[in-house]
């Protein structure tokens, strides 16, 4: 197919690809065709689409689950492959799509059970694949290409695309996020990160960009801006375009639960101008420091456990999106088919414009440890956090870390000052250092009380003292590790602290087995924990061990007893990444 020139600007001295005049033609055709498509789509479910008489009794049956914004292109280029009699080794397909949710799919691949009900999966992004797999399930995800594209962006009611001067001024994703975070002056909503790979992608995307800008609050800054999103969150992809103003009326453009602007993919901005038209058509900014994209992988699930006809004819239907009709199919539908070259129909009924960066290459796809980073700040930003940090002051601490030059307490200071950092002034944290005999008889001490981070006593907050408290941290000559006796009281009172509505947890950093003879044993702490733990009032123990000494195995016991987790790192500069990944698993578990 050839290629089309590139969407130039509004008032520019060139032709605007999509002027307002006949945006509502352009509109209109593209729902008609998206109209027709999705009747061939019920016709071909119901059935009403025969096979060629050649194909009755031989088609390869094929179930295929996608994410609902792909799944229409997968119902048409079904149909197409029904009425054309496409075949698989001389056999025709029976192909059948079903729309589900790709944060339900990765989540039942994670489990164990029985094989699934569908043989092909097509999520939005490669993430929902990395989350089924890291699962200790049997049902195995292959990738085997992936059938299209779609940058991420922030597509906005006219007004207040507007009013920050689309489409010829441009935004980084942090200054975007800063207009939104500044009071009301942008109503900016998003898909939930933990069910929604734009609103993940997005919000990994605004925590780098606000690092990149060299401030030195920016992990506060992008716990804001999460804390302003979660405000205005959706429960997924399919429902956050209701949440835009229905009309330009003072009652809806002035409602402050209706958004002005969303996080969206432009295909999802696509998909709503085609149908909606002019009047409500969004306008789309794409970020200059780089969009990541959705990435629409195509899986093949448990491809052990497919016949030889099922998996050729999986391939087959794949290689369709890569010849002219799959490309126009998918085109029809807003998506991208190559790379960073949209066509100019696709940028304009999608709300671009020049010199708005849309055709600018992605950027690399964010890390494992990011994207947990990320998922740890949102399950602490939906519901605020409350815990207290237990950590081992015992001599042990003083040893050096290998290749770094500094002391176990050195690194695991730095990293608890960061990890604070990531918390926002709802946040209630509270601080206890523990070595044997450390207060009287008692193994432990209480250096700040659980309180607000925001919370101002005297001459500073809640954070200011606990900064201050982290700084103090040092190893108690000749102390050992009174790990028992701590954990228990320290869980006890975190229990009568219980603050419902938010994420309630007990975070203890040990790098030695207990060395207290006169302290309970495992065995009582673990079963007094045990009576201890409620479900209806979740109070999960993350018990990180450090080093070489620590025993992950005890930690892992212990932490297990309350629904938590335990964990080894080598080094303690992992601990601050290691918190933010255990409390999103917790989060996600309760």
């Amino acid at each position: 197919m050839g290629r089309h020139s590139l969407p130039d600007g509004r008032r520019t001295g060139a032709a605007d690809p999509r002027p307002r005049g006949r945006g509502r033609t352009v509109a209109l055709a593209t729902a008609l065709v998206l109209c027709v498509a999705a009747g061939t789509a019920v016709a071909v479910r119901a059935g009403f689409l025969p096979f060629g008489d050649d194909c009755r009794d031989d088609a390869v049956r094929l179930d295929v689950v996608a994410a609902p914004a792909v799944a229409p292109a997968l119902r048409d280029a079904a149909a197409h492959v029904r009425e054309k009699d496409v075949t698989s080794d001389g056999h025709c397909m029976d192909i059948r799509v079903a729309a589900r949710e790709p944060y339900k799919v990765a989540d039942e691949l994670r489990r164990d059970g029985e094989k699934p009900e569908y043989d092909v999966w097509v999520p939005d992004s490669g993430l929902w694949v990395q989350r089924a797999g890291l699962g200790g399930g049997r049902s195995q995800v292959s990738p085997a290409g992936n059938i299209a594209s779609s940058p991420i962006g922030v597509g906005m009611v006219e007004s207040a695309a507007e009013k920050l001067g689309w489409p010829r001024k441009t935004y980084t994703w942090a200054e975007l996020a800063g207009a939104a975070a500044d009071g009301d002056k942008l109503r900016l909503g998003a898909a939930d990160p933990a069910r929604s790979a734009s609103g993940l992608l997005a919000l990994t995307k605004l925590g780098a960009s606000a690092r990149k800008s060299g401030s030195k609050d920016a992990d506060t800054r992008a716990a804001a801006t999460a804390k302003a999103l979660a405000s205005r969150t959706s429960d997924n992809d399919s429902r956050l375009l209701d949440t835009l103003a229905r009309d330009a009326s003072g009652a809806e453009s002035g409602n402050p639960r209706r958004n002005q602007a969303l996080i969206l993919s432009e295909q999802a901005s696509f998909a709503h101008n085609a149908a909606e038209g002019e009047e409500h058509a969004l306008d789309l900014f794409y970020p200059e420091d780089g969009s990541p994209a959705l990435d629409y992988p195509y899986t093949l699930i448990r491809e052990n456990d497919l016949s030889t006809d099922q998996s050729r004819a999986a391939l087959r239907f794949m290689t369709l999106f890569s010849d002219d009709t799959g490309r126009r199919i998918l085109q029809k539908h807003g998506f991208r088919t190559d790379g960073s070259k949209p066509s100019a129909a696709l940028v304009t009924t999608a709300g671009g414009r020049t010199p708005q960066p849309y055709a600018q290459e992605p950027g690399d796809t964010p890390s494992d440890k990011e994207v947990q980073e990320t998922l740890g700040l949102w399950t602490i930003t939906v519901q605020s956090a409350r815990f207290i940090t237990v950590v081992d002051a015992s001599d042990s601490m003083r040893q050096i870390v290998p290749g770094r030059g500094e002391s176990r307490m050195d690194v695991t200071r730095a990293a608890l000052l960061q990890a604070l950092s990531g918390f926002t002034d709802e946040d209630e944290i509270g601080l206890w250092e523990f070595a044997t005999r450390l207060d009287g008889a008692r193994d432990y001490r209480e250096l700040v009380p659980t309180g607000r981070l925001g919370d101002r006593r005297g001459d500073g907050t809640q954070r200011d003292r606990l900064t201050k408290a982290f700084g103090a941290l040092r190893p108690v000559p000749g102390g050992a590790t009174g790990l028992y006796d701590t954990t228990l009281a320290a869980y006890e009172k975190a229990r009568k602290g219980y603050a419902k509505g938010r994420f309630n947890t007990l975070v203890l950093l040990t790098d030695g087995v207990n060395q207290d003879p006169g302290s309970i044993t495992r065995t009582e702490l673990v079963s007094r924990l045990r009576a201890l733990a409620d479900p209806e009032k979740p109070l999960p123990i993350i018990a990180i061990a450090v080093g070489p000494d620590a025993d992950e195995r005890e930690v892992d016991q212990i932490a297990r007893a309350t629904g938590g987790s335990g964990h080894e790192v080598d080094d303690p500069a992992q601990i601050h990444s290691v918190i933010l990944k255990a409390i999103m698993q917790a989060g996600t578990q309760q």
